[in-house]
């Protein structure tokens, strides 16, 4: 086993996990098997793509990051591979997020992209709507699939490429160290089923409901929210998630890094939230972001 593994310096909680170039380099004939295409079109060869990945590291890469995630102690991993050659290109990572993700579990299909995975561009001008683009204001706080049918047990986020940045850290904060989580995840409000809907790059025609808070298999707290989405039926619910904003924003326990290109922040989706903090302004400002969520393996 090649990798190694840490605590990062910021959080004793996040774990990191690097890949030297030698590591690398053992993928790149296993990852030549699969163009991009086949991996989307043909949904058995991403677990072969993954097995490989897997097999470079003595098959102990799979139950490192499945057992950090479902650890309620830590629960999120950046894995650093050392992509400073070239030959480490975009599609390789694809490729490298691609075994990542179904080291864990299955993802979940993306509706905005039509695929298993979205790549979308963070640059100067935007005219989305939807805060994931706006570069100069914070993204804050949230969990991922809020406004979905399917679960989403865990997302990945790999940073693809970038230039002209400056700013613009991740921001995660691990529930358990938010001051106000017994007060705001006790509140009845917050047990009360609320309505999600999303924007229209979001390709979801549908709405659905349920609370900001439940619990997990052992009567800890879990949390679903984004700012954007829900649809508060009356003043208290309204008021309600403001108070939530407001007091997850205000946390000093927020974890805050840059994230280096070619990382992948690995993350559970329940007890970890996650933000970005403004661009400084640059006309010539581009960050481009892999993303994949879905569901832990049942077995």
């Amino acid at each position: 086993m090649s990798f190694t593994l840490t605590s990062h310096k910021n959080s004793k909680r996040v774990q990191v996990i690097k890949f030297e170039e030698s590591d690398l380099d053992r993928l790149i004939f296993p990852f030549k098997k699969h163009t991009i295409t086949s991996l989307e079109y043909k949904p058995f060869s991403r677990f072969s793509l993954a097995k490989s990945l897997d097999e470079v590291f003595e098959n102990k890469l799979s139950s490192t990051l499945v057992k950090i995630l479902n650890d309620r102690n830590t629960g999120t991993v950046i894995v650093e591979p050392d992509v400073s050659n070239k030959k480490f290109n975009k599609e390789f990572l694809v490729k490298l997020s691609t075994g990542l993700s179904y080291l864990i579990g299955n993802p979940n299909f993306d509706s905005m992209s039509g695929k298993y995975y979205a790549r979308f561009t963070v640059k100067h001008e935007d005219g989305s709507d939807s805060y994931l683009r706006k570069a100069y204001t914070n993204l804050d706080l949230h969990t991922d699939g809020t406004y979905v049918n399917e679960k989403t047990d865990w997302l990945i986020m790999t940073k693809m490429e970038e230039k002209n940045v400056s700013n613009g850290e991740s921001v995660i904060l691990h529930l358990d160290d938010w001051e106000h989580l017994e007060e705001m995840s006790k509140d009845p409000i917050g047990q009360e089923d609320f309505a999600w809907g999303s924007p229209k790059s979001k390709n979801i025609d549908y709405k659905v409901e349920h609370p900001v808070f439940t619990k997990d298999q052992n009567g800890k707290p879990i949390i679903s929210y984004i700012d954007q989405f829900p649809e508060p039926k009356n003043m208290k619910q309204g008021l309600f998630l403001q108070k939530l904003s407001d007091c997850l924003e205000e946390s000093k326990n927020k974890v805050i890094f840059p994230l280096s290109v070619g990382s992948t922040i690995l993350s559970n989706n329940y007890f970890w939230l996650h933000g970005r903090k403004a661009f400084k302004e640059n006309a010539g400002l581009s960050r481009e972001l892999l993303r994949i969520r879905g569901t832990f393996f049942s077995n």
